[in-house]
C-alpha cells in the first residue's frame, strides 16, 4: 500500500475483534514509532534535538512489554493483563478495555528540558504526537484499527503502570482487528 493510500484509509477504530495482534505486528507498530531508522542512531520519529524522551509499552492480554529502539529488543516487565485498569482510567472508554493491543507512551521530560528548558514540555508532547501517527499509519498499513486515546487520569494511569519513577504516562493507541 502506498502512503497515499494509508493516509485516505486511516480512521479511528474503536472497536476491535477478541483477536490478538501478532508478535511480528507488534514489533512493526513498536518499531514505527520509535525505531532505528540508521546506523547513526536516528529514529523515525523526529525528537527535539534526538534527546528522546519517549519510552514505549505494550499492553496485552499476556503482560506489559517495553521496546528498547537502541537494541530493537520487547520485554515482559510485567506478566499481568492491565488492560482493565487502563481502561478504568481511561474514563471507561471500551475501545481500551477491548482492545488487543495498547501502544503506551510515556516520556522522560527530564532527557528534553536539560537541554531545551520549559519548552521541553511542548516538544516532548510534540515528539508522542510524530510517534502515534506513526503507530496509526503502521496499523493502517498491516489492515488493522486504532484509535489514539489522550483522555484519561494521569495518576491512575501510573499508578497501573509498572513504569520506572521517572517515566510518566502521555498518550496511548488502541490497537486490534477491526470489527465488522
Amino acid at each position: 500500500m502506498s502512503l497515499d493510500q494509508v493516509l485516505a484509509r486511516r480512521r479511528s477504530v474503536r472497536e476491535f475483534r477478541d483477536e490478538p495482534v501478532g508478535d511480528e505486528a507488534i514489533a512493526k507498530l513498536l518499531w514505527a514509532a520509535q525505531g532505528p531508522s540508521d546506523p547513526e542512531g536516528h529514529r523515525t520519529a523526529p525528537s527535539a534535538g534526538a534527546t528522546y524522551p519517549l519510552e514505549l509499552y505494550a499492553v496485552t492480554a499476556h503482560g506489559v512489554f517495553h521496546y528498547d529502539p537502541r537494541h530493537e529488543r520487547i520485554a515482559r516487565v510485567d506478566a499481568s493483563d492491565i488492560r482493565p485498569a487502563l481502561e478504568s482510567a481511561a474514563g471507561g472508554q471500551s475501545a481500551v478495555g477491548s482492545a488487543p493491543l495498547l501502544v503506551v507512551f510515556a516520556a522522560v521530560q527530564a532527557r528534553t528540558s536539560a537541554k531545551y528548558g520549559k519548552r521541553a514540555e511542548r516538544y516532548v508532547s510534540l515528539e508522542a504526537g510524530h510517534a502515534a501517527q506513526n503507530v496509526l499509519l503502521e496499523a493502517t498499513a498491516l489492515g488493522l484499527g486504532a484509535v489514539p486515546v489522550g483522555a484519561f487520569d494521569d495518576d491512575a494511569l501510573a499508578r497501573a503502570l509498572p513504569l520506572p519513577r521517572e517515566q510518566r504516562p502521555i498518550y496511548m493507541v488502541a490497537v486490534g482487528h477491526p470489527r465488522g
